[in-house]
């Protein structure tokens, strides 16, 4: 006979086709881009990233199965994943940080070619003020409200599905906001060290805003179907550490980016 008890806290994972599904998918998105670059053909990119968006949806799913009906995310696999998601921020943290660090070596000592200024000569700044002092609010606002749904969460339930789509909104809202600054913007990503240091990190940026907004529909979505409690919510509570994450760094991009230079 058999022994089936497990005799231990961890979660051995089932076989599963995600993971190798996933690896063939990112070398067919990888040449498809490589294509896409040579030959001006998106077809196989195209497919390889709705075949990679259909086995997220279904990996995450099976995840979200797991960790809520068939109870095998115990106090110990959480701790794992919380401590991975720490690891992958920290991750983000340096990405960025490589972003900050190009930024203030082209800014503090600008070459002759750039005009020895900074911004370099011929480029048009924005305005602090406009556009970019209303995104950093509303990202702000964004934060006090995922932390009101965490909050509402905790105590009462009442109140998380509001302060979601309200965080929601003002996600959108950045992102429309930062598409309105591309267009209005005076340079380009190819006008000087300036213009691709300034797109490559904003742009990076607002993809980060994009996704935490796509995560933030999912928890919303899964508060909807009662998948969280007071005291098993991992899936909401890494998703409002990104975010703040994301609000975290605008702070310092805006501080470095839009205002100091102006």
């Amino acid at each position: 006979m058999f022994i089936t008890k497990r005799m231990h806290p961890f979660h051995m994972v089932d076989q599963s086709p995600w993971p190798l599904l996933a690896a063939s998918c990112a070398l067919g998105l990888a040449a498809g881009l490589i294509n896409w670059f040579h030959h001006k053909n998106m077809m196989l990119l195209n497919m390889s990233l709705m075949t990679m968006s259909l086995i997220m949806f279904q990996w995450w799913r099976d995840t979200i199965r797991e960790a809520t009906f068939q109870g095998k995310h115990t106090m110990k696999v959480v701790s794992g994943i919380k401590f991975g998601m720490i690891l992958f921020i920290f991750s983000e943290v340096m990405f960025f940080f490589s972003f900050f660090w190009t930024y203030f070596h082209s800014s503090l000592s600008p070459t002759m070619e750039i005009g020895m200024v900074w911004p370099p000569t011929g480029i048009k700044m924005f305005n602090p003020m406009m556009i970019p002092l209303l995104n950093t609010l509303v990202l702000i606002t964004s934060g006090i409200s995922v932390t009101w749904a965490h909050h509402s969460l905790m105590v009462d339930y009442k109140d998380v599905f509001k302060a979601l789509m309200c965080t929601i909104f003002l996600g959108l809202f950045f992102t429309i906001l930062q598409m309105m600054e591309y267009w209005e913007a005076t340079f380009t990503i190819t006008d000087s060290v300036f213009g691709s240091i300034f797109y490559a990190t904003t742009g990076m940026h607002g993809m980060h805003v994009i996704i935490g907004t796509m995560f933030m529909i999912v928890c919303t979505l899964r508060v909807k179907m009662n998948h969280f409690t007071k005291s098993h919510h991992t899936g909401m509570e890494l998703m409002i550490w990104y975010w703040h994450f994301v609000d975290v760094v605008w702070l310092f991009l805006y501080l470095t980016y839009y205002w100091w230079p102006s």
